[in-house]
């Protein structure tokens, strides 16, 4: 079983505000190619300690644009390998509920009439409501953005529990 390592969340929310309203020349920008929300949360995980996994299909990685992990940009698949029941390398995380939620956490929208669609970093929380909760994203760049600006149907909270090596 893979050994269990700290997140570091003020690593990850330092990225975060660094690069909220800018791209990392690192990687590419999926702006034009459905947004680019996950692909930065992305980023902040990995900055705060997340090893890439690199098993095909299921993993969670990015080299360049044509060899990255669909987790690594797409909502659900992002979603689906951090609540993952298989204990694999990689950052994890539980679906919980706002009261849980700590800076350094992941929030996914869902806005009227769609699937889940948006992917957004906590980046302080000041009480467990949307007006107390800022968040850091990109696709419409924001930080510390209040979480009760989005008009959105559903919010799904993911506490990240640490990172698998």
């Amino acid at each position: 079983m893979p050994q269990v390592l700290p997140y570091n969340r003020e690593k990850a929310i330092a990225y975060a505000h660094q690069w909220a309203y800018s791209r990392n020349p690192r990687y590419y920008d999926f702006e034009a190619l459905g947004g680019d929300c996950t692909n930065f949360i992305s980023q902040c995980l990995y900055a705060g300690g997340g090893h890439m996994n690199f098993k095909p299909v299921y993993g969670w990685y990015y080299v360049n644009l044509s060899r990255r992990s669909p987790s690594w940009t797409g909502v659900e698949f992002f979603y689906n390998f951090l609540t993952r029941a298989t204990a694999s390398t990689g950052p994890f995380a539980s679906r919980t509920n706002i009261s849980a939620m700590i800076p350094g956490d992941v929030i996914q929208l869902r806005f009227e009439g769609a699937a889940f669609t948006h992917s957004l970093l906590v980046v302080a929380v000041s009480e467990p409501t949307p007006s107390g909760i800022l968040i850091s994203t990109h696709t419409y760049d924001s930080d510390s953005r209040a979480l009760d600006t989005y008009y959105y149907a559903e919010a799904r909270f993911l506490h990240i529990e640490g990172i698998r090596e």
